[in-house]
């Protein structure tokens, strides 16, 4: 008996342990991924090409977090306030996507289920507003304009996006 054919395959690894998903069901679970989220670059390319966006970027954080800085254009709506105060500050027909801190922070979440309950159509702005200042955007603060290096962890140096 040749050894080849008797040796049992290998333990999987961590990585393929569970095998992946079929490719449809991979395709589905994807695609609606990006019906929930939206990445910062995205949604800062849509916001600067000019024109109507086709959507509303909310900044579901204190006062005092918008103050530090905020996504200009950004309507501010702490998630508390979002069940008394959404009607009067936005357009149900509009698209909403709400950010709050950073991937360590649910608040953007929060405030999507919060407006999802209302009835209006949201997504999440993938690494909130922490990603916005990292990836080198401008950021309005309570005493202006801002903009910081783009951090070469997160964003192409010398490119406008990263080619995904």
């Amino acid at each position: 008996m040749n050894a080849t054919a008797t040796a049992t395959a290998p333990a999987a690894n961590a990585v393929l342990r569970v095998a992946p998903a079929a490719p449809a069901e991979a395709a589905a679970h994807f695609r609606a991924s990006l019906a929930f989220h939206a990445d910062v670059s995205d949604v800062a390319a849509a916001l600067t090409a000019g024109g109507d966006p086709g959507f509303v970027v909310l900044d579901s954080r204190s006062t005092e977090a918008w103050d530090q800085g905020h996504v200009p254009g950004a309507v501010h709506l702490p998630t508390a306030l979002i069940a008394e105060q959404a009607e009067r500050l936005l357009d149900p027909s509009v698209p909403v996507v709400t950010y709050c801190w950073g991937p360590g922070c649910n608040g953007a979440a929060r405030a999507a289920l919060a407006l999802a309950e209302l009835g209006y159509r949201v997504k999440e702005m993938l690494g909130g507003f922490e990603y916005w200042a990292r990836e080198g955007f401008p950021y309005e603060t309570w005493q202006g304009e801002e903009r910081r290096p783009a951090d070469p962890l997160t964003a192409p140096v010398g490119a406008d996006d990263c080619g995904c």
